[in-house]
């Protein structure tokens, strides 16, 4: 009889939440900077959601799912594909794919996505309460972005809306970039030199 030898080779990858929170950081401060009215226009605010808000979590939820991290798969991956599909909205906004679209686009229906997202957003927080308390702020700050957009799309109270939506994604990047510094530099120095807090355990059974 032959005898079979069996390896199991295990390759270790880094943690992907800094490059996937970097992406978040970066793509909130460039549009919140354009909602709050310290920027104009979309034209150089698109290549930033395509490429960091769309690509640089894409990249973090693969390696997330090489790690077996399911929470950090769906949350990235899902924001990715969010600033995929905005930043191709945006695109019908402007006319690029011809004025036929642009004219027949109804904002309502971004109401109905921003809903569906802050439907997700919530079942998103709660997870995050057993990951730690940084990231869990950044998806209260995320719940906030999407009550403002999701009203201010539907046409409600848009001058309340509006500016919260802003605010909270002002915060969102500025949460986003401590976060990306804490899983960098703890990581790098083999020890807390950014607290990121702990988590609730409320749900997890920790006996």
């Amino acid at each position: 009889m032959n005898s079979q030898q069996h390896t199991n080779v295990k390759i270790v990858t880094a943690d992907p939440s800094a490059i996937g929170l970097f992406g978040l950081a970066i793509v909130t401060f460039v549009a919140s900077s354009q909602k709050l009215g310290l920027t104009e226009g979309l034209g150089l605010v698109i290549p930033w959601a395509i490429f960091l808000g769309a690509f640089a979590q894409l990249y973090a939820s693969i390696l997330d799912a090489k790690h077996n991290n399911t929470f950090g798969t769906t949350a990235f991956g899902a924001y990715a594909f969010f600033w995929f599909a905005t930043a191709s909205s945006w695109l019908v906004k402007l006319g690029v794919f011809g004025e036929t679209l642009a004219a027949n686009a109804d904002g309502a229906q971004l109401g109905f996505a921003f809903a569906g997202y802050l439907i997700f957003s919530i079942l998103m927080t709660i997870g995050s309460m057993e990951t730690h308390k940084v990231l869990f702020f950044i998806f209260v700050l995320i719940d906030v972005l999407f009550v403002g957009l999701t009203f201010d799309a539907f046409g409600v109270a848009s001058g309340v809306f509006k500016p919260m939506a802003a605010y909270a994604e002002m915060g969102i990047a500025l949460l986003s970039f401590y976060g990306t510094g804490a899983a960098v530099l703890n990581n790098h120095f083999g020890r807390v030199f950014l607290p990121v807090g702990r988590p609730f355990g409320i749900f997890k059974d920790r006996s």
